[in-house]
Order: structure tokens, then sequence, then C-alpha cells
């Protein structure tokens, strides 16, 4: 009995505040709001522009503050006034209560557990894997080109990043399809929980990835080998505790990947919308990758927005945040900051950089696996490029319903003609 009262009252809040943001969208406009509509998915930077009127930092319906500018934005991100949770939270997660995993924790504990994260993923053990994420996607362009007509996700952007942080954490046998679906779900829920079949679906995939996990820790245990998971088991209870290990893997899996599928589908989308961009790129992919990946992790970041917790009481841009109050640091607006960007929203692959985008956050939360993101994407997209020049979409996208992950769940192109030899040149 006791459990139904309890998913009964859930149901009731869950459905109640569905009905408070339909409300606050779709009738009184409300930008923040606005966003968790379907016209917010398909187009956040129209109402990014809106808001950005109203100035650099403006409140939120909840007491909070949210901020479009890409200067208050870093200072959110880097100062250390400022944490993923507040101070209280810190006491409780010290006692065992909350997430587990270092994106969720301010320092000391996250800078311990970056620490051991870090040499894994030192851009100079990330160019070690090179020759591997050429094969890798050069197998993937054979199988787009030999089937003419594709989706993007399925086919090539999910498979690529799954492969390659799965080889570095020493999952056996890993499910590219079965991890993709996973963390869709886990990235969907980061805008909170919309419906009850969205809450039991999340329980399933954070039930499985957990079930996965502590297996693979007990094989290492008995087996170590060189990955990711062996050098966690060589520091447990030195450098981390046994309840941090499974989330901390969780992170790093759904981390590894998320991010690397969500830039190349909105990537693609982004070239092959600017024909002349992407004809910049086919006519010279080795150069202008590099320079495209920057634009496309700038013009439509995979991650919109984050946010932090005063620790301490801030003026902020001539506002005053008091302690615990959250700022909602939008990305995806901070990226086209007018102020800190010339021609914000035009895409051009050619553009000097500027300012840094903060496509991978910045701070001490900077993303720690940015290198194997970066690389990952620059091979793709020369690669995409050097083999399937002719690429082009073959009907509608359907976008993820999510509001801080951004990109499509199904992108169908079609190959076009292949003019390069299908044998992808390892680099020395």
């Amino acid at each position: 009995m006791n459990k139904i009262v309890t998913a009964a009252a859930f149901a009731t809040r869950l459905y109640a505040r569905r009905a408070q943001l339909a409300y606050a969208g779709y009738v009184r406009h409300r930008p923040m709001a606005r966003l968790s509509t379907r016209p917010g998915r398909t187009d956040p930077y129209a109402i990014y522009d809106r808001m950005r009127a109203d100035g650099t930092l403006t409140p939120t319906l909840l007491g909070n503050w949210v901020t479009t500018s890409h200067r208050v934005c870093e200072t959110v991100l880097r100062d250390r006034a400022f944490g993923v949770r507040p101070v209280d939270t810190e006491r409780a997660a010290d006692e065992g209560v909350g997430d587990m995993s270092m994106l969720d924790m301010n320092p000391p504990d996250h800078t311990r557990l970056r620490r051991l994260a870090l040499p894994a993923l030192h851009p100079k053990v990330i160019a070690g894997y090179r020759d591997r994420i050429e094969r890798t996607v050069g197998d993937l362009a054979d199988r787009a080109i030999a089937a003419g007509r594709f989706d993007l996700v399925s086919t090539f952007a999910a498979p690529l990043p799954i492969a390659v942080i799965a080889d570095l954490l020493g999952i056996p046998d890993a499910d590219s399809t079965a991890f993709a679906h996973d963390g869709a779900v886990i990235g969907s829920a980061l805008d909170g929980i919309r419906s009850l079949r969205q809450a039991a679906e999340l329980q399933r995939s954070d039930g499985r990835l957990r079930e996965l996990f502590e297996n693979l820790l007990a094989l290492r245990r008995r087996e170590p080998t060189d990955d990711i998971v062996s050098r966690l088991v060589a520091a447990e209870g030195d450098q981390i505790k046994s309840a941090e290990m499974v989330p901390m893997c969780v992170l790093l899996l759904i981390a590894g990947f998320e991010t690397t599928v969500n830039a190349i589908g909105n990537g693609v989308l982004a070239l092959l919308d600017h024909p002349d961009q992407w004809e910049a790129l086919c006519a010279d992919p080795e150069t202008m990758a590099p320079k495209a990946v920057e634009e496309v992790l700038r013009y439509d970041p995979p991650v919109q927005r984050t946010g932090r917790f005063a620790l301490e009481p801030f003026e902020l841009d001539g506002k005053p945040v008091r302690k615990d109050q959250f700022v909602v640091t939008l990305i995806g607006a901070a990226n086209r900051d007018p102020e800190a960007y010339d021609r914000p929203n035009t895409f051009d692959i050619t553009r000097d950089p500027g300012q840094n985008h903060l496509a991978f956050s910045s701070g001490i939360h900077y993303c720690v696996g940015q290198p194997l993101a970066r690389l990952e994407l620059i091979i793709a997209f020369q690669t995409l490029a050097e083999r399937l020049p002719g690429l082009h979409r073959a009907g509608p996208v359907r976008r993820r319903n999510a509001t801080t992950i951004r990109g499509p769940i199904q992108l169908p192109l079609t190959a076009g003609t292949r003019i390069k030899s299908a044998a992808v040149p390892s680099r020395p």
C-alpha cells in the first residue's frame, strides 16, 4: 500500500509540474518554460535572443537566475564561489546520500576523482587511439556507402564513440545499440522526469549499466588489464571509495559518447544546411575538419545548459546572488553572444575562433574527455567529407525530447557518390 501511495503522489507532482510548464511556455510564453516546449527544442536560439534582450542576468520563476552572456557564464563556471551542489548537500553526500559521480561533486572530492581519470584521457594517450578511430570510422563509412541510404545516428554517429570508450574502459562485447539507448534515456533525464514511463525506463537503463559495471569491476579485481576500470580497481580504498566506483564508470561511459554522438549529428545537420560550408570542408578536409569541429561546437553545442549554486553571497554582473541560489548558464546562448562573437548566428567554419566556446564547459569541471571527443569529431568530419562528398538529407530529422542535451536521434541521409578509395590512411 505504501508503494502505491508513493507512486500516486509522485505521479500527481509530476503531471502537475508538466501542466505548469505547458501553461508557462505555451500560454504565458515564459522563456525558460518555452525552451521545454516543442518550438524550444526545435530552435532554442530564437528564444535565447529574446532572453538576451532582457539583460545579461535575469530572474527565473523559481527564484533563481539565468544568463545568456558568455562573459557571465564563464564567470559562474570558473569562479570558486560557485559549485555544482550547495554546501548542505555536500554534507549529505559525505553521509552517503545522493549521487556519487564526480560530475556532482565540489572540491576536494571532485579534484580527487578527476585526478584519477585524467591520465587515461591525457591528449598524449588519446593520440595513440588515432589509428583505431580511423579504422572504425572507415568501416562505418563503408557500411554507409554500401547502404546508400542510412540513418546517421544509428549507423555512424553512435557506433563510433561507443566503440572507442568501451575499448578504453575495457568493456567486452560492447552493444552499441543498447548503450546508445541507455545514454539517450539518461541524457533526457537531465531535464527532469516528465512521465512515469520515462521514470521506469530510466530505472531500467540505470540498473543495466550498474549491473554491467558491478560485474566488470568484479572481473577486473580477479583479472586486471590495461584499461580504465582496472586502474580504478587498483586505486580502490586509496584514491576512490568503493561506493564511488560504479557511478564513476557510468559517468565515463555516458559522457564518453553522448557529447560526440550529438555533436556529429548537429554538425552534419549544420554543414548540409549550409552547402557552401560543406563544399569548403570537402575541398580541403584535412585542413578544414578541425575548424569545422570548433565551429559546430560553438554554433550548435550538444550540451545546451548547465548551472552552479552560489557557495557564498556573490555580486554577479551587478546583481546580488544569495548563498545556495542557483544560476542557470545557457551555454547554447553564450556561444552565440554578440558581445563575444562577430556574426554569432552565422555558421562559418572559416571564422577566427576568437573567444573560447563553452561547449565543454569551463573551470574545474571543464570536460575531462574533450581531447578524445575532439579527435573523434575531427576524424569523423574529415572522413565524411573525403568519402561521402555527395552526402545529403533524405528525410525529416527527429530530435531528442530534451533541452539540456541537443541532437538528432534520427537523421536519414543518402550517401551520394564515393569518389575516393575506401582505405583510410594511418598517420605516423
